[in-house]
């Protein structure tokens, strides 16, 4: 990365280059410059009533922004991916580079004490899913989209913040993110076709096993407890073999994953194939970065 301002102003001062060729030269050398060109980019932008300069601005912040993305998820990878909202943050800026993490993150603390001051050590496993289920479905009145499951506004936390309404993955994560917040032993299960919890007798590890389901939540049905039995009527049902994956707990990066995946399915049906390219690019670059990890 280069931090010759003069050199980026005289790059961008060229961007009206004829030659595509030339102008590919140009716009490599600008993209070496990473995040600090998006600022001097922008004002280009705004200065400019060329059609054909402002597109390729588009064009290359975009490129800059997904590229720290990546840089970014990667990263959060190899830290633990302990964070689930870092990580549900970083998917949603993918599409919404300009979103505040900080005040996402305020929303979500609000939500977290007002759990917080209902909660007390005093309460069995099910009165502390009580309590939260009162503070997300009937305090914050989040709900199911059950018109519209693969919405794009279902996707990402900050159109999930706003509308209040999400898929069984995304409100799944939000519960999620509230509950180890609040240090309760909840998790993600990833049971094929419809995402729901787990409330375990400890933090459940995926690898060592550790820790027993004593019961299953249903996020995108106001938090619904149930048992294994159901989970198997389900499975047999939709003719599968049952797996262990369909009950255990599963980690973080499975479940960002599974919402990437979610989002290939959505742009896919809108028929928009540069998000779903860049989406399985994305996903692909998780799956290459947790095997080389293993």
């Amino acid at each position: 990365m280069t931090n010759n301002p003069n050199q980026l102003s005289a790059l961008i001062n060229l961007l009206d280059e004829p030659d595509d060729k030339t102008f590919g030269i140009i716009r490599e050398k600008i993209f070496a410059f990473g995040e600090q060109a998006v600022p001097r980019l922008e004002q280009a932008w705004e200065s400019t009533f060329d059609e054909l300069v402002q597109g390729r601005i588009e064009s290359i912040i975009h490129k800059i922004q997904q590229e720290g993305f990546r840089h970014q998820l990667i990263d959060w990878m190899k830290l633990g991916s302990s964070d689930l909202l870092k990580g549900f943050l970083l998917i949603s800026r993918t599409q919404y580079p300009e979103l505040n993490p900080e005040e996402i993150t305020m929303t979500i603390e609000q939500m977290k004490m007002d759990a917080w001051l209902e909660l007390n050590d005093n309460l069995t496993a099910l009165e502390n899913i009580k309590v939260l289920n009162h503070i997300i479905y009937d305090m914050h009145k989040f709900e199911g989209n059950r018109i519209n499951l693969y919405a794009p506004t279902n996707q990402y936390i900050n159109t999930l913040l706003e509308t209040h309404k999400g898929s069984p993955l995304t409100l799944g994560i939000l519960y999620l993110i509230l509950a180890q917040k609040l240090d309760l032993p909840v998790q993600g299960v990833n049971l094929p076709q419809h995402f729901i919890l787990a409330y375990t007798t400890d933090l459940y590890h995926p690898y060592t096993g550790a820790g027993d389901v004593l019961f299953y939540i249903n996020p995108f049905n106001k938090g619904a407890v149930f048992t294994r039995r159901e989970i198997d009527l389900f499975i047999r049902q939709m003719q599968l073999k049952p797996e262990s994956s369909f009950f255990n707990p599963c980690t973080n990066v499975d479940i960002i994953q599974r919402l990437i995946s979610n989002m290939i399915l959505t742009y896919t049906q809108l028929g928009t194939p540069e998000k779903v390219e860049e989406l399985n690019a994305l996903l692909d670059l998780m799956k290459g970065a947790f095997e080389n990890d293993e």
